[in-house]
């Protein structure tokens, strides 16, 4: 019979006591099991990665989890030069995000068969949906938008001052209720020829957040890499989810067969208790951009 079920006699293995004083106490085994588990414990969490550290304060805390996309989807044409906009539907079904930024989107164009691509989307995925005119082109409109799965409660859209380039470029933002905290969402497409155009931009759309108090998440396809000056003004005010969140890679999403460039991005605002637990690169040739992914962690209140 084990020594636990010998009651009586319990105590009078002396190999398995502490004793202080003649007084039993403690078994030395279970001494000994309570201290492995204490530092075990101590090292999973000075392993941590600062990211998952900080994931793991905010659960502690009741966060609120929120999982976010950014896709340009090249107006539902493929790496294959088909247009297919159910494909695109099917990734964003797929990795079911709470908040999609898209960007060249058409409405009502000629060339997308006069479809409005961004309803369409909508339907196909089951979700609210924004859009953002920010240039007429072939008898429609082409800007960005979002998809939604939160009654979208505002939202503000306003084009850049940037006339140099061909492609007018603008902003979305939505503002969506996560539980009792407010979140605003902003979806955006930067100047792909001018270094000091995209500058430019970032510094108008910088300026145009600076009066929103809720937690703040900007996405979209900067058309800048990390050693850009538009990814460096946008760090002065926010953190990249990428470098949060990443599990391996380099976060590269264009060209979408053979990525060699990281210009789509997640920010987040710093001070906003937002935290990143997983960012990642979905691979698919439904566009010629990867969608980026992250699931964030929003503090309560």
């Amino acid at each position: 019979m084990p020594i636990l079920y010998r009651k009586k006699n319990f105590y009078q293995d002396q190999k398995l006591l502490i004793r202080a004083g003649g007084s039993p106490r403690v078994p030395v085994v279970l001494v000994w099991w309570l201290l492995l588990l204490l530092l075990l414990a101590a090292c999973s969490v000075s392993l941590m990665s600062p990211g998952r550290a900080a994931a793991h304060a905010a659960n502690s805390r009741g966060g609120k989890s929120l999982r976010v996309m950014t896709y340009n989807i090249h107006v539902g044409i493929g790496m294959d030069r088909r247009l297919d906009l159910a494909r695109i539907a099917e990734v964003i079904n797929r990795e079911r995000p709470d908040l999609v930024g898209l960007q060249e989107v058409d409405r009502g164009v000629e060339r997308t068969h006069r479809v409005d691509q961004i309803r369409e989307l909508a339907r196909l995925t089951r979700m609210e949906y924004a859009f953002a005119h920010n240039l007429n082109y072939q008898g429609g409109q082409y800007g960005v938008a979002v998809l939604s799965r939160f009654p979208i409660l505002a939202l503000d859209h306003r084009r850049y001052a940037n006339r140099r380039e061909a492609e007018r470029r603008g902003f979305l933002s939505v503002e969506i209720a996560l539980g009792e905290r407010r979140v605003n969402f902003v979806t955006t497409h930067l100047d792909y020829q001018f270094k000091d155009g995209r500058l430019f931009e970032t510094e108008q759309l910088l300026s145009a957040l600076e009066d929103i108090s809720a937690p703040l998440i900007v996405v979209g396809d900067f058309n800048d890499e990390p050693a850009g000056d538009a990814y460096k003004l946008m760090l002065t005010r926010f953190a990249d989810a990428w470098g949060e969140g990443q599990i391996k890679g380099a976060g590269l999403t264009y060209p979408a067969d053979r990525p060699v460039k990281r210009i789509d991005y997640i920010f987040h605002r710093t001070g906003d208790g937002i935290h990143i637990k997983r960012a990642r690169v979905i691979h698919t040739l439904a566009s010629d951009h990867l969608p980026l992914i992250a699931d964030c962690e929003i503090e309560r209140q």
